[in-house]
């Protein structure tokens, strides 16, 4: 048990210990809630402010259980240092274990790598900070700390991070450039699917950019504003011109391949080093073959 007295004035708890400990701050909401950290021998919510000369007990340590079966698989690193990872998620790929998938996804891979990773989404998602789709191929990051990965997160939510995606979309769009500012939420008749729906959703914003366009499709350049579940696909459907080959909101599909959509460059500051890194990397080969088969 560890026990010492807090040396800050008015700061959270919950902030105040993912600072001092190893533990990121929802672990240590979930022991001030289990009452396993105590502040003058009371079980406090992670709000509660300390103030300098309380007394913080940790009655009881974490115990990590992780039911995410190591495998093994042939990861694509393409940066990797003690605190980060950004890796090249292959179409077909699960990110992380959930509906029914709880083999061969990314995250079984990643623990197969390395035990060094986040634990802030908990030990389903062992250092995922954003998600892929399963065919949605492209650039991500992982993090390896969880005071990398908190940062990180936050950067997620203020766009500080910066992504660009290319898509092949069915039809011949018009226009050079667009900006779909259409909010999403879930489809109510299929609550699989997402869609633009002015109903318990969210903001929604995609910028677009015709690259070249082809007798039947488009190749684009895609940059988010916002980051909801499915926020391309579902925006690209709203316009009428889907992704091509996309299995839930396309219209046009070719064999068994992802649809056309990858995350090919991501820029952020890194999270501790603050040193500003870009990263980039080529379409898929299957990407590829298609579009020369298009000229």
């Amino acid at each position: 048990m560890q026990k010492f007295n807090v040396d800050v004035e008015k700061v959270r708890i919950d902030k105040y210990l993912s600072e001092k400990l190893e533990y990121s701050r929802s672990i240590i909401g979930h022991m001030l809630k289990d009452g396993n950290i105590l502040v003058n021998g009371k079980i406090v919510k992670p709000s509660f402010l300390v103030t300098i000369g309380d007394v913080v007990e940790i009655v009881k340590e974490f115990e990590k259980h992780s039911d995410v079966v190591p495998t093994k698989m042939d990861l694509e690193i393409i940066y990797e240092d003690e605190h980060i990872m950004v890796i090249n998620k292959p179409t077909g790929v699960v990110v992380h274990p959930g509906s029914g998938n709880f083999t061969n996804t990314l995250a079984n891979g990643l623990m197969y790598y390395t035990n060094n990773l986040s634990d802030v989404n908990g030990e389903s998602r062992p250092g995922i900070v954003h998600r892929l789709d399963k065919d949605t191929s492209g650039l991500m990051l992982v993090a390896k700390t969880n005071k990398a990965h908190e940062i990180l997160a936050d950067d997620f939510k203020i766009h500080a991070i910066k992504r660009e995606y290319i898509a092949l979309l069915c039809g011949v769009l018009p226009h050079n450039e667009a900006k779909i500012d259409a909010p999403i939420g879930r489809d109510e008749t299929n609550r699989k699917k997402m869609t633009v729906t002015a109903k318990n959703s969210k903001e929604a914003i995609t910028h677009l950019k015709v690259i070249k366009r082809y007798q039947n499709n488009t190749l684009v350049s895609l940059h988010l504003e916002t980051g909801r579940t499915h926020q391309i696909r579902v925006h690209m459907k709203y316009i009428g011109y889907p992704v091509f080959n996309d299995p839930v909101y396309g219209s046009q599909k070719i064999k068994e391949v992802g649809q056309f959509l990858h995350s090919k460059t991501i820029d952020f500051v890194h999270p501790i080093t603050k040193e500003s890194l870009h990263f980039e990397n080529e379409l898929p080969n299957f990407f590829k073959k298609y579009l020369n088969d298009l000229e």
